[in-house]
């Protein structure tokens, strides 16, 4: 078995819970060991992780980090870094390395912006709404097979940013997509009280009106506990879009997405940082992990169609 094989069979599915058009399937591990790593906030917050525009005239596509703690940082896809020149989200997951510094791939998701408000960026403690992660996942796989490097489609991102905020009524003069998660700040959180992790829980299937929209996953429980609210908030804002997921009618089965995952062709790169980068596809999904030494510290992954398109609506479901 390779690694997310072997990864993806120590999980087993809990009890759903649910809230407005999110239903929430977690993903268990009772073996788990404890992180090796800190997060991005509790590095930020600890003062040992800065992240910086490349130089002073800056770089859309990349940021410099430096960690100057003794543990790795987990960074995660999708996660939004907000201050500097512009608001970016990460690219990939990447284990930063203690006392290290590292060229960290990102998007920008602030069209109308470029200019300083900081030195150094911020955890927005959010990341990027699930339908549009999956989307740059795509892209930056693609962009990974052809020329080995991080990179997604960032006028496409554009555009997504542009018409998701239209249908939910967020307005900002840079184009941030920052607007959309405060204009829904009060149910987003409300759906944060409301779903709360349970005892060994590493990750969750997502279900958005009865079709699965995506699953992330982590190695630890504490590592879940940290940052569930800031992946519900990226699977939340798509609940909120009516636009987004099946009509509330077809009976999800997580089940059969967890073994897809498994079962999938896996690609195997260097990763930004440490560890491995795993991309994968196949039975519909498209998806990727980061494999350090002690094993898969994440894995995420999403049905191949675009979950807001009728012809989507069949994947992972039963009649």
């Amino acid at each position: 078995m390779h690694a997310l094989q072997t990864f993806m069979s120590s999980l087993s599915i809990g009890s759903p819970t649910s809230w407005e058009g999110l239903t929430v399937y977690p993903l268990l591990r009772p073996t788990a060991p404890e992180p090796f790593y800190d997060t991005l906030s509790e590095a930020i917050r600890g003062g040992t992780l800065h992240i910086s525009e490349v130089s002073e005239s800056g770089s859309v596509p990349e940021l410099r980090v430096v960690n100057d703690g003794a543990r790795p940082v987990l960074i995660i896809d999708g996660e939004e870094l907000v201050g500097a020149k512009q608001n970016r989200i990460v690219n990939l997951t990447v284990l930063v390395p203690q006392l290290a510094t590292i060229t960290l791939p990102v998007t920008c998701v602030e069209a109308g912006r470029w200019s300083h408000v900081s030195r150094e960026f911020m955890s927005a403690e959010r990341a990027y709404h699930a339908s549009g992660r999956r989307s740059k996942l795509g892209q930056v796989s693609m962009s990974m097979r052809a020329h080995n490097i991080a990179m997604a489609d960032q006028s496409a991102v554009w555009s997504e940013i542009a018409e998701k905020s239209a249908r939910l009524g967020a307005f900002s003069a840079t184009r941030a997509a920052a607007a959309m998660y405060e204009q829904r700040r009060k149910p987003l959180d409300e759906m944060i009280a409301t779903l709360q992790p349970l005892e060994h829980q590493v990750g969750a299937v997502f279900i958005i009106r009865g079709m699965v929209a995506g699953m992330d996953v982590f190695d630890s429980p504490p590592t879940w506990r940290r940052t569930m609210p800031t992946l519900l908030r990226s699977y939340g804002l798509d609940a909120l879009d009516t636009a987004i997921g099946g009509d509330g009618f077809a009976k999800p089965d997580p089940q059969r997405f967890l073994a897809t995952v498994s079962d999938a062709t896996c690609t195997v790169y260097q990763a930004v940082g440490e560890g491995r980068d795993l991309r994968f596809e196949g039975g519909g999904l498209i998806g990727a992990a980061l494999e350090s030494r002690m094993g898969v510290v994440h894995a995420v992954a999403f049905p191949a169609s675009d979950v807001a398109r009728p012809t989507a609506r069949r994947r992972f479901s039963l009649h």
